[in-house]
């Protein structure tokens, strides 16, 4: 089910999906298919894999690692990752939105993000050493966003990126740190930034195919006009909308059997 309403006059529609990157890659396709979205973001919590990190922090990421993909090779792991970039569009109004005066409160970092299966809660655990040496960019970790990033690269009309707020760090202490109310307050501040990023988007964005009633790839497709010297091939159906376009041979020109 999905919760719609409008922010700062741009149409929201708001879901919660759940554990797992399955379920966030199956509610992102259905997202896409209802909604038909300029863009999409998955907001939400995220384990801290650098010290550095405060509770509360939020992390935009710049990649999303699905890090689980790998062979195992005698007592070796030999990581196949997948790996997807966020939106330079959307990376790029974040980054001016956190140098603004109005998301000045927040601490906002721009890092790659490792997305798997299962909730790490040490680092000193295989997975947390996997971590360090096969992804060693990434500063959060969680368990939807390689998901939401598949659906994106399936609709590549669709603007997609992934704001954490980080709850916990990963480290052993993740039951005591939550019950002081961290995951709630990490959430907000993740869901504070991915508002006013949305508030800020360029008002001139292309319409949404719902709107339009026609994919936006399409709208760009039908803006190329043949004139000139110019050939048109048509195997099939009908061109319309386009009056200077004359079938058969260009002036001067030969027919075609003639032709070299």
């Amino acid at each position: 089910m999905f919760k719609t309403g409008h922010l700062e006059g741009t149409d929201v529609a708001v879901a919660c999906i759940g554990q797992g990157n399955n379920t966030a890659a199956s509610l992102a396709e259905r997202a896409i298919a209802e909604f038909q979205p300029f863009a999409m973001f998955f907001v939400g919590v995220a384990g801290g894999l650098r010290p550095w990190l405060e509770l509360g922090d939020v992390v935009f990421g710049t990649r999303i690692y699905a890090y689980h993909g790998g062979k195992q090779q005698d007592q070796d792991f030999l990581a196949r990752p997948r790996a997807w970039e966020a939106s330079h569009l959307l990376e790029q109004e974040a980054r001016l939105l956190a140098r603004s005066a109005k998301a000045s409160e927040l601490q906002v970092h721009f890092d790659p993000i490792a997305a798997g299966e299962v909730v790490l809660n040490s680092q000193d655990s295989t997975l947390g050493e996997q971590l360090r040496h096969n992804y060693n960019d990434a500063v959060a970790i969680e368990m939807e966003s390689a998901g939401i990033a598949t659906a994106g690269q399936l609709n590549h009309d669709v603007h997609v990126a992934t704001i954490r707020g980080i709850s916990d760090h990963a480290d052993g202490n993740k039951e005591r740190v939550d019950a002081t109310g961290s995951q709630s307050a990490a959430a907000d501040n993740a869901a504070t930034f991915a508002a006013e990023l949305i508030a800020a988007l360029p008002d001139d964005k292309p319409e949404s195919r719902q709107e339009t009633g026609e994919p936006r790839q399409q709208a760009v497709q039908n803006t190329n006009i043949a004139s000139g010297n110019a050939q048109v091939g048509q195997q099939i159906g009908t061109i319309s909308g386009v009056q200077s376009i004359q079938f058969g041979n260009a002036p001067d020109q030969p027919p075609r059997g003639e032709r070299a």
